[in-house]
């Protein structure tokens, strides 16, 4: 099966694939083949626009919210790599020094 070549879509192509989804008049999965996008993509979408309005369950994260989760990962990530090296040079230069 062929890999399908990733796509970008406007912030108003989504606000529209949402706001059918919410209509009711068709399902997810017919709305998904309308627009030619996957279901899952469509699903993730609608997930999140619940997310950004406040209709989420309780303890989802909104996008501020998680952009500032993976900025915190990256800068923890960056510190413990920091923190090993100065582990290491204080042991070379500790062994040095005897």
């Amino acid at each position: 099966m062929e890999r399908r070549k990733r796509r970008s879509f406007t912030p108003e192509f989504r606000a529209e694939a949402i706001r059918l989804v919410r209509e009711g008049t068709k399902s997810l999965p017919q709305v998904a083949k309308d627009l030619d996008l996957t279901e899952s993509a469509l699903r993730l979408w609608v997930k999140q626009a619940d997310a950004a309005e406040g209709k989420a369950a309780p303890g989802a994260l909104s996008q501020a919210e998680r952009e500032e989760l993976l900025q915190l990962r990256r800068e923890n990530r960056q510190l413990l790599m920091e923190r090993d090296f100065l582990k290491k040079a204080a042991a070379f230069f500790a062994k040095d020094s005897k």
